[in-house]
């Protein structure tokens, strides 16, 4: 109980900017824990969807891994479901690449989206801060500008520590924000490693298992002669 006094007593003693903060806060609590459960199900979906795929690709069975891919609903199987799509005995690597570099353009602002808007919060939060504090300086000077001088003091240190307790909300709020999205980035960043790498050891499953122009050519060179 005396807990909750000490944190009413403060944040009444911050002012009016107090409650913006809040607001930030709260919003970026809310961004954080969706973010969270967000990326944490994509990357074990992911990574699912991989385990099940690379043995697939492995044995060279691309029918199989179309059904497969047309089948998930992941990041990796979007992915991987437009490589395949181009793949084929007369397609080159860098098609693929193309096709699956646009894949990945589509994917990554998902992976990405509203994560930024945390740096935005801290430094808002910072702001308001700053700007209580300056606020509740102002009042301060201008009440004691009529007060009896012998209870200037008392009263100015009072205002003082009133107007500091905004400044401290506000940094309260912006440190644990700062460090969540940094947490946040690390997280996406990982996920799209994944991804990419996922992309390169499927470019290479392709490209072991189709042959290269000059065997296509003297393939092609052979069953001319068979026929003839």
């Amino acid at each position: 109980m005396d807990f909750m006094y000490t944190v009413s007593g403060f944040f009444a003693g911050g002012g009016v900017f107090m409650f913006p903060i809040l607001v930030v806060a709260a919003l970026g609590l809310a961004i954080s824990i969706e973010r969270y459960v967000t990326l944490t199900r994509l990357s074990m979906a992911n990574r699912t969807a991989w385990h099940s795929l690379q043995p697939v690709l492995a044995e060279g069975d691309f029918e199989k891994a179309r059904e497969l891919t047309k089948a998930g609903d992941t990041a990796m199987a979007r992915l991987l479901a437009m490589g395949l799509a181009r793949q084929g005995a007369v397609r080159r690597r860098e098609d693929l690449e193309i096709a699956m570099e646009e894949s990945m353009m589509e994917i990554v602002p998902q992976l990405e989206k509203r994560t930024h808007y945390l740096a935005t919060f801290a430094n808002l939060a910072t702001l308001l801060g700053l700007l209580g504090t300056v606020s509740g300086l102002i009042d301060a000077f201008g009440a004691v500008s009529t007060v009896n001088p012998a209870e200037k003091a008392n009263l100015l240190s009072a205002s003082i520590s009133e107007a500091m307790n905004c400044t401290a909300f506000g940094l309260m709020t912006a440190v644990p924000i700062v460090m969540i999205h940094a947490f946040l980035q690390t997280k996406t960043t990982e996920l799209i490693n994944g991804l990419e790498m996922a992309a390169v050891k499927f470019l290479n499953a392709i490209g072991d298992r189709q042959p290269t122009r000059g065997q296509a050519r003297l393939g092609l060179v052979g069953q001319a002669a068979a026929q003839g």
